[in-house]
């Protein structure tokens, strides 16, 4: 690191668990963010000044009026615009250092498994349930950790599948892929503006202990957040073996030993 590295990630390294060891993983990571919305604003902002070298910033959506409620990321001179292309301007102007590639839309099959397997790890700040489902097979297939995060009127959950693990579940295993599931968004139900911040953090953190090694992340357990009451539940998760997506891993490592 130059010295004015060293000067704007000091705060980091004086952190024992962290040091220049540490800051160093973050500038040489490579993270994809899926959605540059609620979630992804805050996440992708904390991922740029923490130093994270490469982001790739994904979502096929224009700026809207209503976004600016929650969407960090984007002002009133951006509406209009696509998000992804907001966001990288944003984050450019918070860490120039951090290079932001745009990506202006949704990502799906080759496409999704290309970005997923040019990355170090995956954050999920997604809103629906068929791109969480394609995100997640895309990281089983290439065993990279994925951050999930999700934020809906007054409840917000995040958790880790660690995919590189042989015991950790994925988020098939949570949550099964059903085609009866119905959609519930934020531009039908609404939410409190502060939860997707509050989930979007703690997203970012997740991904910067995971990029370090440091901490114990979140893998096998899923945070609940009820902001009403500021209350949050842990509920442990626990890998499916028959899982119709991981289900394989297991397989796979013995045939390799």
């Amino acid at each position: 690191m130059n010295d004015q590295q060293l000067l704007r990630y000091a705060r980091h390294i004086l952190l024992d668990e962290l040091g220049i060891e540490g800051q160093e993983k973050f500038l040489a990571a490579r993270v994809l963010v899926v959605g540059a919305g609620g979630l992804g604003s805050p996440a992708a902002l904390y991922l740029t000044t923490a130093g994270v070298g490469d982001i790739t910033l994904a979502d096929d959506d224009i700026v809207e009026l209503s976004n600016l409620q929650r969407q960090i990321l984007h002002g009133e001179a951006s509406v209009g615009r696509p998000k992804a292309e907001s966001g990288r301007d944003t984050l450019a102007a918070f860490n120039p250092e951090t290079h932001v590639t745009a990506r202006v839309e949704r990502l799906d099959g080759l496409a999704l498994d290309e970005a997923v397997a040019a990355v170090d790890l995956v954050l999920d700040c997604t809103d629906n349930f068929s791109t969480r489902h394609a995100i997640n097979r895309a990281c089983v297939l290439h065993r990279k950790p994925l951050v999930s995060g999700a934020a809906i009127r007054f409840d917000g959950q995040v958790s880790v599948y660690d995919l590189r693990r042989d015991d950790a579940p994925c988020y098939h295993c949570l949550f099964p892929e059903a085609d009866d599931v119905e959609a519930v968004n934020c531009a039908t139900t609404g939410v409190f503006a502060p939860l997707v911040g509050i989930i979007g953090a703690m997203q970012a953190a997740e991904a910067l202990k995971l990029l370090a090694g440091i901490g114990e992340s979140l893998s096998g357990r899923l945070l609940w957040l009820d902001v009403r009451s500021m209350q949050w539940r842990s509920v442990n998760v626990h890998r499916d073996p028959e899982c119709a997506v991981c289900g394989h891993r297991g397989h796979q490592a013995q045939h390799a030993a």
